[in-house]
């Protein structure tokens, strides 16, 4: 499977708590911190709910 890089790259203050949740659940909460995932379809559902505040590149 592919596997996809996801650096948060805007705060979450402000930001709803499902927001704020999947984030944690993604293993984020800092900005600049990076984590690296298997881009599995539950996966990137929780990207795409979140793609304001992150970033994602494909490795």
């Amino acid at each position: 499977m592919k596997r996809i890089r996801i650096k948060q790259v805007r705060s979450w203050i402000g930001k709803p708590i499902d927001q704020k949740r999947t984030l944690k659940a993604l293993g984020l909460g800092r900005l600049n911190r990076t984590v690296e995932h298997t881009a599995t379809p539950q996966i990137l559902g929780m990207v795409r709910k979140v793609a304001h505040l992150v970033s994602v590149e494909e490795i």
